[in-house]
């Protein structure tokens, strides 16, 4: 086996990772992503930064592949971005063709949802099982589902969309038109809000955890509803699909059990006792990593074939 570059592309940042033979992450680098600057720019610096993790090789060793998550929506057979509405400026483009082409290495790209997934189920809380759902609560909600092994695109490549499964029909307005999405209630910006509606304060969303995480009752009361949120989306999903571990990712997983309780509550009363019982909701143990360690995965995947 040998060296691969992991890049996790997201709206702000871009996070570089050179893995190892053994799936350890020896080097990173961190760049602003900037994608008001245009496709080439972007490509520019992802380029200088590959090369510099290159120069962190061991002696004689060198790169076979780079993988990449992106966030989406993105043609993962052809490695295109399609029309992303915080990347707009490498928005509809050939990404996957146009950066081996630059670096005149192999480069495979898949949504970032999905990347981390993989990172997770081959590294992290889903080893050795069979099936698993990854779930990302940050900016956004996004889910992947691997069944037996094997992502599920479905037939148009959204499956997975569950910041936008209605947790309730009376609720909040959605950015996608549609009302009582869980994405109202479980991501950043949604406790941002519902924060500011319950004090008059307006924090982050990051914010409003540190301050769930000290005792303030007001957060606690923002994650607890968007903990009950989460837990009514996993209870359609483990009775639906019949999978039994959830592992959550993102930003707003890092108020650990405070989101998770509650949803371990709303689980048990939003599905059979049966199916409940059987289920179990974790944290990513790899946060960050997650995205690099899955789309080295893929790297290597892609030198096999």
């Amino acid at each position: 086996m040998s060296h691969v570059i992991g890049i996790d592309l997201g709206g702000s940042k871009i996070a570089l990772g050179l893995v190892n033979p053994k799936n350890r992450i020896l080097a990173r680098r961190r760049l602003d992503t900037e994608s008001q600057r245009g496709l080439d720019d972007v490509l520019d610096r992802i380029a200088a930064a590959v090369e510099a993790l290159r120069s962190d090789l061991p002696r004689a060793e060198t790169v076979a592949a780079v993988g990449i998550g992106a966030p989406g929506p993105v043609d993962h057979v052809s490695g295109d971005l399609l029309d992303l509405v915080n990347l707009s400026g490498i928005s509809n483009t050939p990404f996957r063709r146009a950066l081996q082409e630059r670096l005149s290495l192999p480069v495979i790209l898949d949504h970032d949802a999905k990347v981390a997934a993989l990172g997770e189920f081959h590294f992290g809380a889903g080893r050795g099982r069979g099936s698993m759902i990854y779930i990302v609560v940050g900016t956004g909600v996004g889910a992947a589902i691997i069944y037996q092994g094997e992502l599920l695109y479905g037939e148009n490549n959204s499956a997975g969309e569950s910041g936008h499964m209605t947790v309730d029909p009376n609720g909040h307005r959605c950015h996608c038109g549609s009302r009582g999405c869980l994405e109202t209630y479980t991501s950043g910006p949604a406790l941002a809000r519902h924060y500011l509606a319950a004090t008059g304060e307006a924090l982050s969303g990051a914010e409003v955890t540190r301050r769930a995480l000290a005792g303030d009752v007001a957060a606690l009361d923002v994650l607890g509803s968007a903990g009950r949120a989460l837990g009514i989306a996993i209870a359609s999903l483990a009775m639906t699909l019949n999978i039994e571990l959830f592992v959550i990712g993102g930003s707003v997983a890092q108020a650990g059990d405070l989101l998770l309780e509650p949803a371990r509550q709303s689980l048990k009363n939003y599905s059979f006792k049966a199916v409940s019982a059987r289920v179990k909701v974790a944290v990513s143990p790899l946060a960050g990593d997650a995205p690099i360690l899955g789309a080295a995965w893929l790297a290597r995947t892609l030198r096999r074939n």
